[in-house]
């Protein structure tokens, strides 16, 4: 492996003991990304906008293991590095936009517990948030006034910044309330009282049941429910670039949990919400806000029980009559993920055969001619055109990584002659699925 480019042997542990489970490191994303080229770039200008003071939504659109989990983890990744705020959430039967029994709650609880940054990104960080903000208006209230921490001079200037911000944000929606909590916030932080402190963030957290708990400890009269939260989300947009942030970045994925719930007036509840926060962000009453979901075609594009079943987003969010496999409009709303070629997942399997050798310490076995031998099997099996996914290729190939090393004389062509990978030599090959390798040299 290139010395420039080793990987930390804890990053190349979590990303390889992930794919092998079927799911998307947190981590090491860089070291392994190939292909999607065109998506990123797409959603990295909408980054842009966001940053310029506007706001983005868009559908990753792909099948089980195609690689959305992965392309929003490595977006997630990318806009940290560039001081967003972030925030993910997988929707699950407990999970929604929208629920009679607290299920969108549930949701904004999960995205505000995730929220995660350039120096926290394992989530939790809103405290951190909270704090920084405070530390920075302080910082920069006395580089303005020369005036020393502890004079009562310097105090009034600080509450002077901590009210500009609070009076900004107050004019939004449920911003009076958001503001009054943020200046209850800056004076526990000042006065050193922790207890105020984890109360306000309680209330940030959506942790108070009734409106009277609010009230009692922390004297306001509302609280954030299953109707309002998205509202706070926009809030805490604003509030996070006037704290120094560039923006804030919500990733939802699993949205094929709204095309699961069998009532139908439920579900249309949740696609209401969806359109709601859709027409925000094109209509510019969201500001320093992207928001991106994870979806698979049928829940999208299913027109009983999918997002195309409420006409008002089928009409907004469907392909045009020039789109197409291979020429999709990547400025529209819905990115359609194409298959990573055979060329790309070769690319991968190199650097995960790099990755595996130099974790545990041998000299790499598997040669560019054995990686296009497997390649060249997985995507001969019958139906591969159609159903095979990067998930499928990764797990298979870190399975034979974990395999050779563990057994140094077992051979690449013993084992892919095995019982689990023979049946798919003989008829599986076709020859437009050969055609495929015709840049290969085998």
């Amino acid at each position: 492996m290139n010395e420039n480019r080793r990987v930390p042997k804890r990053i190349s542990q979590t990303v390889l003991n992930s794919l092998k489970g079927g799911v998307v490191p947190r981590i090491g994303l860089p070291y392994i990304t190939v292909g999607r080229k065109s998506e990123i770039e797409a959603l990295l200008h909408d980054v842009d906008i966001i940053a310029d003071g506007g706001a983005s939504f868009r559908f990753i659109v792909g099948r089980y293991g195609s690689g959305k989990s992965f392309l929003i983890q490595t977006i997630r990744n990318y806009v940290m590095e560039r001081g967003f705020v972030v925030a993910d959430a997988d929707l699950s039967p407990e999970r929604r936009l929208q629920g009679t029994r607290g299920q969108g709650l549930a949701t904004y609880r999960e995205l505000i517990g995730n929220l995660s940054t350039k120096t926290k990104p394992e989530g939790g960080a809103l405290t951190l948030v909270l704090d920084r903000w405070i530390s920075g208006v302080q910082a920069e209230a006395v580089g303005e006034t020369g005036l020393a921490p502890g004079d009562a001079a310097l105090t009034i200037a600080v509450d002077q910044k901590i009210y500009s911000v609070t009076a900004a944000v107050s004019e939004l929606v449920h911003g009076f309330e958001f503001a009054r909590l943020l200046s209850l916030y800056y004076h526990a932080y000042v006065d050193g009282d922790d207890a105020l402190k984890q109360k306000v963030v309680r209330w940030f957290r959506a942790e108070y049941a009734t409106k009277r708990e609010a009230k009692e400890e922390l004297g306001v009269n509302v609280i954030i429910t299953d109707d309002d939260w998205y509202e706070y989300l926009k809030l805490f947009a604003v509030f996070f670039r006037l704290a120094g942030y560039k923006g804030m970045m919500i990733m939802i994925d699993e949205l094929v949990n709204i095309y699961k719930i069998p009532n139908s007036i439920t579900r249309q509840y949740n696609y209401e919400k969806m359109l709601t926060m859709y027409n925000d962000t094109l209509q510019g009453k969201a500001r320093y806000l992207g928001i991106l979901m994870g979806a698979t075609p049928q829940a999208v594009e299913d027109k009983r029980r999918g997002v195309y079943s409420y006409e008002a987003l089928r009409s907004r969010l469907a392909e045009g009559k020039f789109s197409r496999p291979g020429a999709r409009d990547l400025l529209a709303p819905v990115i359609h993920l194409e298959p990573l070629t055979p060329e790309e997942m070769l690319v991968l399997c190199e650097k995960l055969a790099d990755m595996h050798a130099d974790l545990y310490g041998y000299a790499r076995r598997l040669q560019t001619d054995d990686l296009a031998v497997f390649i060249k099997l997985e995507y001969g099996r019958i139906g591969a055109d159609q159903n095979i996914t990067p998930r499928e290729v990764i797990r298979d190939f870190i399975e034979l990584l974990n395999l050779l090393y563990q057994n140094p004389d077992m051979s690449l062509t013993a084992l892919m002659e095995s019982e689990e990978f023979s049946y798919a030599k003989s008829e599986a090959v076709s020859d437009e699925t050969d055609g495929a390798f015709a840049e290969f040299t085998i």
